[in-house]
C-alpha cells in the first residue's frame, strides 16, 4: 500500500497545510475527507479537528489525514471564502476511512467521480462516513440500500422518499452500521467522529480528544431533542424546568397539568416535553459515566465523595 503519510515537498510552512512532517502517524489508519464546491466549513472543520490535528500528548500514532478535492481547487466554500488543497480523489483512493462531510444540496446531482470513489472504496472494505447532507452521496452510490442511516432532520423526509430502500432514522445523532456510518446535521459530526476514535483507540483516548475539544465525549438522545424547542426564559432556563424546580425546592407535590399550564405549554405538548426533559436528565447522568470510563473511578465511590 502506498504510504499515505508522505507529502509532496512545499516551500510553505507544512503546519499551514495540514499535519506536520514530524508528527508520528499510524500507517494503518488513514483518513481522507472529500470536498467539492459548496463545502460547509463546520462539517469539514470537525473532521479536520478530530482526525487531522497532531496529538503528541496522547502517546499513540495518530491518523494520517488528507483533505481531497473532487473538483479542481481552489474550491468555493458555501460561506464565500476559497479552500485550496494539493490532494485529489486519487489520494483518497487508498484511504482506510473516507469522510463525506456534506453535499451541496439534495437536488444537486452528485459528481460521478465521487460516486465512483465511494463505490470502489466500499468494495475494497474501506470505512465510509457521511455527515449531514453527505448521506446523499452514499445514497446515490447505492451504498445505503437496505441499511439504517440518518441525515440532518431537515433532509430526512427527502432521503426516505427518494431512496425508499434505506431505513432512514431521523431521530438519532448517528448510525453505526459497521463499515458505513452516517451522522445527522452539523454538530452530530463531532459525535460520529469521536465514536470512530473510540472504536479505533478506546474510550480513554476518545475522552482525551473530547476534553481537548471542550465537548462531551458522548451525547445520549437524538436530534429530535433539537427540533421544535420552546424559547428559553430571560433567565436562561426552560420555563417547564423552572416550574418543576419550584415544586422540588418547596418539597410540595407537583402535578403535571399544573406545571405545564404554569410553563405556558398546551396540554397536547406537555407530556412530550416532559419526556424529552427527563430523557435529557438521564442522558446527563450517562455522560458522567462515559467521561469516567477508563479512568478507574466508580460511580458509587464518586457519589460517596460528593455526599
Amino acid at each position: 500500500m502506498r504510504d499515505f503519510g508522505q507529502r509532496p515537498p512545499s516551500s510553505v510552512n507544512p503546519w499551514m497545510l495540514g499535519p506536520s512532517d514530524t508528527a508520528e502517524r499510524d500507517p494503518a489508519r488513514s483518513v481522507a475527507v472529500v470536498v467539492a464546491n459548496g463545502i460547509t466549513p463546520f462539517e469539514l472543520g470537525v473532521a479536520c479537528e478530530v482526525f487531522g490535528l497532531d496529538r503528541p500528548e496522547l502517546g499513540v500514532p495518530w491518523y494520517q489525514f488528507r483533505v481531497c478535492a473532487a473538483e479542481p481547487p481552489p474550491l468555493r466554500v458555501v460561506t464565500g471564502f476559497l479552500l485550496d488543497t494539493q490532494y485529489g480523489l486519487e489520494d483518497a483512493a487508498e484511504a482506510d476511512t473516507i469522510v463525506f462531510p456534506c453535499w451541496r444540496g439534495p437536488d444537486v446531482p452528485v459528481l460521478p467521480a465521487m460516486l465512483d470513489l465511494a463505490r470502489s472504496a466500499y468494495a475494497r472494505g474501506a470505512r465510509l462516513i457521511s455527515i449531514c447532507s453527505g448521506a446523499f452521496v452514499l445514497a446515490e452510490a447505492g451504498i445505503l440500500d437496505g441499511r439504517p442511516a440518518t441525515t440532518h432532520w431537515r433532509y430526512a423526509d427527502v432521503l426516505a422518499e427518494r431512496y425508499p430502500t434505506i431505513d432512514v432514522r431521523p431521530d438519532v445523532l448517528y448510525v453505526d452500521d459497521g463499515q458505513v456510518l452516517t451522522a445527522a446535521g452539523t454538530a452530530a459530526g463531532i459525535d460520529v467522529c469521536l465514536h470512530v476514535v473510540r472504536l479505533d483507540y478506546g474510550a480513554e483516548i476518545a475522552n482525551q480528544v473530547a476534553r481537548r475539544m471542550v465537548v462531551a465525549a458522548h451525547r445520549d438522545g437524538g436530534q429530535a431533542q433539537f427540533v421544535d424547542q420552546p424559547v428559553l426564559t430571560a433567565a436562561g432556563e426552560d420555563s417547564l424546568g423552572a416550574h418543576r424546580s419550584q415544586g422540588v425546592e418547596s418539597r410540595r407535590p407537583v402535578l403535571t397539568g399544573v406545571v405545564a399550564r404554569g410553563a405556558g405549554y398546551a396540554p397536547q405538548g406537555r407530556q412530550r416535553r416532559i419526556g424529552e426533559q427527563r430523557a435529557a436528565e438521564r442522558g446527563e447522568r450517562r455522560h458522567i459515566g462515559s467521561a469516567l470510563e477508563g479512568r478507574g473511578i466508580e460511580g458509587s465511590r464518586l457519589g460517596r465523595r460528593c455526599g
